[in-house]
């Protein structure tokens, strides 16, 4: 019990034990919200990701697609485990519009707008086809022509605050997209003058994905047009990639390798059904068979998703090196501490006091500091993160500066949502922050023997 006494008592009245309380609630209250802003964003931007491919894909890096696409959407969607699959035509375009008079590169895909929709989450992305995903193709007043969905950050731009302005209803605006129709060898189909594919299609909608990259750089077509398009009607049809998702309760690296076996029994019964003359056996539909390839939603999106995970990881080493000024902080404070009070100890120790008793009070004194620094941090972080992003609008409103600006990034609202696993962890790390600082001194304070502290010369 004297323990605790005397532990709250240095607390108390020793104000030099404020500055370490004050590099820890610092401490704590930085890493509290540089971590939450930056969870927050990669959290975000991984949902994101998710919601832009589904659960899994099945496909090639190819340009050439793959065969036979059709038939294992089937099976996939036979299985006990899948909800819904659906073929995607995955190349690249030169597009232009007549008033521009030039031309500029695009990644252009080829959907079912219903069908992908069930796998991803493209319809929820839609501006003026929410409702009715079936019609997401079809030009206002024109019902033969062909229309066309393109990424926000190609039609419009952002404002300061990062809305985008939209007409009441589509435009309909002519844009040609030229393509390079390729073999299943990966050879161009024709040659010469008219060796590339180009029509003309009108604007129906557009996406806004929240993914940067994404909105800038991609336009959508009707599946069957983009195939025609980049020559994957003939001899066979061919699709760039599948896109797949789960039933609910599916475990998704548990499904990817459900799906990986039956895609390797399925190219085994398309061999054995090419040999048996049941299809037309070409040395091309086997290559193209052979390098189709299975992912889960990360691995496809890997180059994008590992840049900011790599990012977060170094914040968090940069943040643990900063906890380690604590520990010296700590220690500085715990040492002139212990310096001032060796007649206490003196007198503990006397009184049959062992050295683990001395070492545990004033470890209990540095637990106590950890904890009150902790919700002091913690407390003033709430406060912050919950007005975090009222004070950015009252810079931006007042001085024009935001931490972020939003004509460039595609941010909303500054993640402000505190993860309880994050504080208890940041609260456990701080506390033993504070134990490692006060321990070196507190041995010390414990090989101090009564009869050399207690002299007379000493009092």
């Amino acid at each position: 019990m004297y323990k605790l006494i005397l532990a709250f008592r240095y607390l108390y009245r020793r104000r030099i034990s404020y500055l370490a309380l004050t590099a820890v609630a610092l401490c704590v209250f930085i890493v509290v919200v540089v971590m939450t802003v930056m969870d927050g964003l990669v959290g975000d931007f991984k949902r994101k990701n998710h919601s832009y491919t589904g659960d899994c894909v099945v496909g090639t890096e190819s340009l050439v697609g793959f065969t036979y696409y059709e038939d294992f959407i089937k099976d996939l969607e036979s299985s006990d485990f899948v909800e819904a699959a659906s073929p995607v035509i995955k190349s690249y375009a030169l597009i232009g519009t007549e008033s521009s008079g030039r031309n500029v590169g695009a990644e252009l895909l080829g959907v079912d707008a219903v069908s992908f929709s069930r796998v991803t989450g493209f319809g929820r992305t839609l501006h003026y086809h929410k409702g009715d995903l079936s019609k997401v193709f079809e030009v206002t007043g024109d019902s033969n022509a062909a229309g066309f969905v393109i990424g926000i950050d190609m039609w419009s731009a952002r404002d300061a605050k990062g809305e985008y302005y939209y007409s009441p209803v589509p435009s309909a605006t002519p844009l040609s997209v030229t393509c390079f129709p390729l073999t299943a060898k990966g050879a161009l189909v024709r040659a010469g003058t008219d060796m590339a594919n180009t029509k003309t299609f009108y604007f129906s909608d557009c996406s806004q994905s929240g993914l940067a990259r994404i909105d800038g750089s991609i336009i959508y077509l009707p599946f069957h047009e983009a195939q025609a398009l980049c020559g994957m009607t003939e001899p066979v049809k061919r699709a760039s990639w599948i896109h797949i998702k789960f039933k609910g309760g599916t475990n998704i690296e548990e499904g990817c390798r459900k799906v990986r076996a039956m895609w390797v029994k399925f190219r085994d019964e398309v061999r054995k059904n090419e040999s048996a003359g049941k299809m037309p056996a070409t040395r091309e539909n086997a290559d193209l068979l052979s390098q189709v390839i299975v992912q889960d939603w990360k691995e496809y999106r890997r180059e994008s998703i590992a840049g900011m995970e790599k990012e977060q990881v170094m914040l968090t080493v940069m943040f643990g090196l900063v906890g380690l000024t604590t520990v010296f902080i700590v220690y500085v404070v715990f040492f002139m501490i212990i310096s001032h009070k060796t007649k206490d100890i003196g007198i503990l120790k006397s009184i049959g006091a062992s050295c683990g008793d001395v070492v545990l009070l004033f470890l209990g004194f540095a637990a106590g500091i950890g904890i009150i620094g902790s919700a002091v941090g913690i407390a003033g972080g709430m406060l912050f993160l919950r007005n975090i992003n009222r004070i950015e609008g009252w810079l931006f409103e007042r001085f024009g500066f935001q931490l972020w600006d939003r004509t460039i990034y595609a941010i909303g609202e500054i993640p402000h949502r505190l993860d309880l696993t994050m504080l208890l962890i940041v609260t456990g790390c701080a506390v033993l922050a504070c134990l490692a600082g006060a321990l070196l001194p507190s041995a010390g304070a414990a090989r101090n023997k009564p009869a050399e502290v207690l002299q007379v010369s000493q009092l």
